[in-house]
């Protein structure tokens, strides 16, 4: 027990890593920055709200001041007609001939070109006359007229042209002085337009006021709105006008339905709604403001004392780097080394002085990474040998397998005397097995297998005479590419003894590059198979009797190139049989 306690009292004495940072940070950082910044934004934020919501009542009295005094500058153009009493003398006078037409041109006229230009905006005056000796003068068509082409000028008409127009007919009652309306008549609408309209009186009889001609004088929305404009008063917001019926006359930016609007993150903006009686109708101005503009000001105070904490932040901060940068240097030497092993570099290692806990943790990393790269380096050496011992067992059972048939018809032929056959027959199986040898390779050129495949053929020829026909159909893009050796002929020699049909059989030999494969069929014309037998050929334990062949080659393509390479198999019985082989498309590199 003496020894345990002697190692206990040597272990050394150490503030952990964790509670150093957080004692550093919490004193000198985090509490500073939450006291200043929750009691700083508390003491402002109410004032701020109230001081931002007078600022866009102001800002909206001014735009309805700037409305008003445009439409009384159009009223103070009509009330010069209005009031002009030697207009209406002349305009109550019936003499024709050329008296009318002197009367129009040298009294009446100039009158009216003096009232249009007697403004800074853009009007275009319609003047309906009631006496219908005056000659009527206008530019373009009444049906289709085009105010804006009219700006600056007027028309003079006769005031039965209107009669029937419902805005003239439902005018109401004249009060001497007052009676006057803004509407959206004719075309106005159709030009971003609207109208003041008041009549022409013969006040001779104030109790009985005559009706001498009407005023249409036409002002664009733009102009008379110019100043409505949303960005005033932050973005975001929204501005509407409507007239006394409620009809919509212009509006700018954003007007949300119901005082609320979806925003982008799916939830709704709330806006504060604030209105304005605008002329003697009484339109309604209408601001709409969300409440984050409501909060604007009080977020640059807020961002004021954020830039404040921040350096108190950045002060605070170079204090605690000499305190924790010795402890941060570790921590970021150990997690390298860490995304060095996630990585595979496991050769990668550190060192630390001192007997706290980077020490031991750099001593445990470093040995836990030379013990992982060598169980590494003996699993995949382990591997290797196992898929190079499979590979050669595979290979060693299918030459004798092909031995013994080749010997077997050598053996028939020499007893039946025919030593011309039996000497092609040797030759050409000594041909397929030094091709198939190939220095001990298992990776060949596919020009090198079609030449096994041939001398294959030529025995086959050889036995069965002229009951084998073979075809060749192979790309030769391909013969530059490498495979595993011997996966066309175990095909070959399957279908010549298991799918005759009748006395002959035809076989087809094809190849081509498909993107990055390349695919070898071999076709027959035999007996064919049912899908059970397809599948009990691949199945390892039912196929043990039966197909060793076609697993052996398909083994062997996927020992070497993988599981998404290897053989498939087409068949109906009567009809024939389609195998197909696919190996990657690799290029030879000797």
């Amino acid at each position: 027990m003496k020894p345990a306690a002697d190692a206990a009292l040597k272990q050394p004495k150490y503030i952990p890593f964790g509670y150093k940072l957080m004692i550093t940070y919490m004193v000198f950082i985090i509490l500073p920055v939450l006291a200043i910044g929750y009691f700083s934004n508390a003491m402002y934020q109410e004032s701020i709200r109230d001081q931002t919501r007078n600022s866009i009542q102001g800002t909206l009295v001014q735009m309805k001041d700037n409305i008003e005094f445009k439409m009384a500058d159009v009223e103070r153009i009509s009330s010069m007609l209005y009031n002009d009493y030697s207009l209406v003398i002349q305009l109550r006078s019936y003499e024709e001939g050329w008296d009318s037409y002197e009367r129009t041109t040298k009294i009446i006229m100039p009158k009216f070109a003096i009232a249009v230009n007697a403004t800074g905006l853009n009007i275009a005056m319609y003047l309906f006359l009631a006496n219908d000796t005056l000659p009527e003068v206008y530019y373009g068509s009444f049906d289709r007229e085009n105010p804006d082409l009219l700006e600056r000028n007027y028309n003079l008409y006769h005031l039965k042209r209107i009669e029937n127009k419902v805005w003239h007919r439902d005018f109401p009652p004249e009060k001497y002085g007052e009676t006057m309306l803004w509407r959206k008549v004719e075309r106005d609408a159709d030009f971003s337009r609207i109208s003041l309209l008041r009549r022409l009186v013969d006040s001779q009889r104030p109790l009985d006021l005559k009706e001498v001609g009407f005023m249409r004088i036409s002002v664009s929305t733009e102009e008379l709105f110019q100043g409505l404009d949303y960005k005033k008063i932050g973005a975001g917001s929204g501005l509407i006008i409507h007239d006394e019926t409620g009809a919509v006359l212009h509006r700018s930016g954003t007007i949300p339905v119901e005082g609320r609007e979806a925003d982008a993150n799916g939830g709704e903006r709330e806006f504060l709604t604030i209105r304005e009686s605008v002329g003697r109708q009484g339109w309604d101005l209408t601001a709409y403001v969300p409440l984050t503009i409501m909060e604007r000001d009080s977020a640059k105070v807020r961002m004021f004392v954020i830039l404040i904490c921040l350096l108190c932040l950045i002060v605070f901060t170079f204090a605690g780097m000499f305190i924790s940068r010795y402890f941060s240097i570790r921590m970021n030497k150990i997690v390298f080394v860490l995304n060095a092993f996630r990585e595979g570099e496991l050769h990668k290692r550190m060192g630390y002085r001192g007997k706290d806990e980077f020490s031991q943790i750099a001593n445990a990393l470093n040995e836990m990474g030379r013990n992982i790269d060598h169980l590494i380096e003996q699993v995949y050496m382990t591997q290797i040998e196992k898929k190079e011992a499979e590979l050669e067992s595979l290979q060693a059972q299918i030459n004798p397998h092909f031995l013994y048939n080749t010997l077997s018809s050598i053996s028939r032929l020499a007893q039946f005397g025919e030593i011309d056959k039996l000497q092609r027959m040797v030759l050409d199986l000594a041909k397929f097995y030094r091709l198939s040898l190939n220095e001990g390779r298992t990776v060949i050129p596919i020009h090198s297998e079609l030449e096994q495949v041939k001398a294959y053929m030529n025995i086959q020829t050889t036995k069965f005479g002229e009951a084998v026909h073979v075809f060749y159909d192979i790309d030769p893009k391909i013969l530059n590419y490498v495979t595993v050796k011997l996966i066309l002929q175990p095909f070959i020699e399957n279908v010549l003894e298991h799918a005759w049909f009748g006395n002959s059989i035809h076989i087809r030999i094809s190849g081509r590059l498909e993107g990055e494969r390349i695919v070898f069929k071999v076709i027959d014309d035999g007996v064919g198979m049912s899908l059970e037998r397809i599948a009990q050929i691949f199945d390892p334990v039912e196929g043990l009797n039966t197909g060793f062949g076609i697993r052996n080659v398909h083994s062997r393509i996927q020992l070497h190139f993988g599981s998404a390479y290897g053989v498939t198999i087409g068949s109906r019985p009567g009809i024939g049989t389609t195998v197909r082989i696919v190996i990657p498309a690799q290029k030879r590199t000797d």
